[in-house]
C-alpha cells in the first residue's frame, strides 16, 4: 500500500501513452496544434511495462490509459495485453475521443477493459465541429454504440464552456434516459496549450446542477464510489446517471488516490502541479527497481494537499498553460 504525506492511499495511475491527438479541441490546444515530442523522448512500451510492474508491487491496482488520443500509438492493443498480465493490476480503463476506437471494441471486450471514458462535448454536429475543429461526430457515436453493444461500461465526459455548449447540457443528460451510461459534466480547466482563450468558470459545478434541476426537478444525489472525482445524481426512470466534476473548483482533492505519468515519463502527483520526477531518465540510467521504488516513495511523501497548493508551488510561479494532450487527459 502506498500512502502519501496526507494519509491518502494511492492505488491508481493515469498513464499517457502519447501526446498526439487527432482532434483540436480549443480548450485543450491552439488551432495549429502543439509541438509533439520526438518518439525517442516518449517512454517505450518496455519502459512503461517495467514502471507499471514496479508500481503494482508497491500497491497500484488500477491503470487508466490516456493520451493525447491513446489509439494513435501503434500496437497499443498488444501493450494492453501486457498490462493485463502484470500481477497486482486489477483494472484497466481507457480514455479516448472515440474517433478510431469503434473497430477495436471487440478486442477491448476480450481484454476485460473495465470502462471507457468517451470525450463528447456536444451532440450537435456544428457545435462539435466548432469545439473540436474536426468533423468526426459520426465516428465518435459509432464508438459509443459499439461500447454499449459489447456491454463495456461507458462514461461520457463533457467540458461545460460558456458560449460554446451549455445548450448541450440537457440533450447530453437525456442520453441517460435511454442508455445505462454515466454522463459527466466537467468544469473547464486552464490546460489549453497556451491558446488565447482563458476559462472564466462562469459555469461551475453548482450552476451546472442548477441547469439540470430546471428540467429534471426530481434529480437526486446518490452515493459516490470511494475516491470519486464526480458527484453523482440519479434522474427518476433513467438507467444512467449524472456526474458533475468540480475540476477547477477542486473540491475532491482530500480523497485523491491517483498519480499521473506523462508520455515522456514525467510523474505528476497532482494535475495542477509540475512534474516531480523524471521516470524516463531514471529508467534509462539503468537503476534498480529498489532505487526506482525509493524515488517514487520520496515523491509520494511530498505531495501537495490539494490542487491550489500544487499550483502555488509551480516553478517560477508560472500559471498552468500546458495542453491536456501533453499532460495526459
Amino acid at each position: 500500500m502506498i500512502v502519501d504525506n496526507h494519509g491518502r492511499v494511492l492505488d491508481y495511475v493515469r498513464l499517457a501513452v502519447t501526446d498526439r491527438c487527432n482532434l483540436r479541441c480549443f480548450y485543450c490546444m491552439p488551432e495549429e496544434g502543439i509541438d509533439y515530442l520526438p518518439k525517442k523522448q516518449l517512454l517505450t512500451y518496455e519502459e512503461m511495462e517495467r514502471m507499471l510492474r514496479v508500481l503494482a508491487e508497491m500497491g497500484i491496482r488500477k491503470v487508466r490509459i490516456t493520451g493525447g488520443e491513446p489509439f494513435l500509438r501503434k500496437d497499443l492493443l498488444s501493450f494492453l495485453w501486457r498490462i493485463k498480465a502484470i500481477p497486482g493490476i486489477e483494472e484497466i480503463h481507457i480514455t479516448t475521443n472515440g474517433v478510431l476506437t469503434a473497430p477495436l471494441v471487440p478486442e477491448l471486450k476480450k481484454l476485460g477493459i473495465k470502462s471507457v471514458n468517451l470525450s463528447l462535448d456536444s451532440l450537435d454536429r456544428e457545435r462539435f465541429f466548432k469545439i473540436t475543429r474536426r468533423d468526426e461526430l459520426d465516428r465518435v457515436m459509432d464508438t459509443f454504440h459499439a461500447l454499449l453493444q459489447h456491454n463495456i461500461r461507458v462514461k461520457i465526459n463533457a467540458v461545460v464552456m460558456e458560449g460554446q455548449n451549455t445548450e448541450d447540457i440537457i440533450p447530453l443528460a437525456h442520453l441517460t434516459e435511454k442508455y445505462p451510461v454515466s454522463m459527466r459534466f466537467i468544469e473547464e480547466m486552464p490546460f489549453n496549450g497556451g491558446a488565447n482563450n482563458h476559462p472564466s468558470l462562469t459555469w461551475n459545478y453548482l450552476r451546472i446542477l442548477d441547469e439540470l434541476q430546471v428540467v429534471y426537478p426530481g434529480i437526486t444525489k446518490i452515493a459516490d464510489a470511494p475516491n470519486a472525482t464526480a458527484v453523482h445524481y440519479a434522474i427518476p426512470g433513467h438507467p444512467g446517471n449524472i456526474g458533475i466534476i468540480a475540476a477547477y473548483t477542486r473540491t475532491f482533492c482530500g480523497t485523491c488516490n491517483r498519480i499521473r505519468v506523462t508520455a515522456q515519463g514525467g510523474l505528476k502527483t497532482c494535475l495542477y502541479g509540475d512534474d516531480v520526477l523524471n521516470i524516463r531518465d531514471l529508467l534509462r540510467a539503468d537503476i534498480s527497481n529498489d532505487t526506482l521504488k525509493a524515488s517514487f516513495l520520496q515523491a509520494f511523501g511530498n505531495r501537495a494537499k490539494d490542487g491550489f497548493e500544487a499550483e502555488d508551488h509551480r516553478q517560477f510561479l508560472l500559471p498552468v498553460f500546458q495542453s491536456m494532450s501533453t499532460i495526459g487527459g
